[in-house]
């Protein structure tokens, strides 16, 4: 009676046939009990007159079939919720990210001119973000701090390659 309390949906029974005679591979599906998972109760209607049934369901292989529907649809809802807070944080970073910077820090103080921060000091603005991120102990501003931190290590690097040519240095 286990078959009669899962879904109709999640088990089966699977015959794959190869060619016989005339007829040509065929496969078959059917929801029947794992005890009536063979040839003759799965494959209908017998493409072969009786004489043959027997040397037609030899070479059937059936193979019964469980699987979770519930476990599929859980799946799902979890990469779709993964794929929807992706979504809302590209959103935050794109829109209030840059409210929040302006808020915080100003306008132009984040980001300095590649003339005013100079070969020889190219994290000088990272220094005084760093100084701001201790005196708040505010972790969006520790954030901040790192961020701001990548991006000029990256503007630098483009710096190194493209300007200078310079691969590793």
């Amino acid at each position: 009676m286990l078959f009669t309390l899962q879904n109709s949906e999640d088990v089966r029974c699977k015959c794959i046939c190869p060619p016989y005679k005339d007829h040509s591979g065929q496969i078959y599906n059917k929801n029947v009990s794992q005890k009536d998972c063979d040839c003759l109760h799965v494959v209908e209607p017998m493409p072969v007159p009786g004489p043959d049934v027997e040397a037609y369901c030899l070479r059937c292989e059936c193979k019964y079939e469980e699987r979770s529907s519930v476990t599929i649809k859980v799946t799902i809802i979890i990469y779709l919720s993964i794929l929807g807070l992706l979504l809302l944080y590209m959103v935050y970073l794109t829109l209030v990210e840059p409210v929040l910077k302006r808020r915080l820090f100003g306008h132009s103080q984040l980001i300095q001119s590649d003339e005013d921060i100079g070969d020889h000091q190219p994290f000088a603005n990272a220094h005084d973000v760093l100084a701001r991120s201790r005196s708040r102990a505010n972790v969006l501003n520790k954030v901040e701090y790192a961020q701001q931190r990548w991006k000029l290590q990256v503007q630098e690097q483009r710096k190194s390659v493209f300007d200078r040519h310079v691969v590793l240095s």
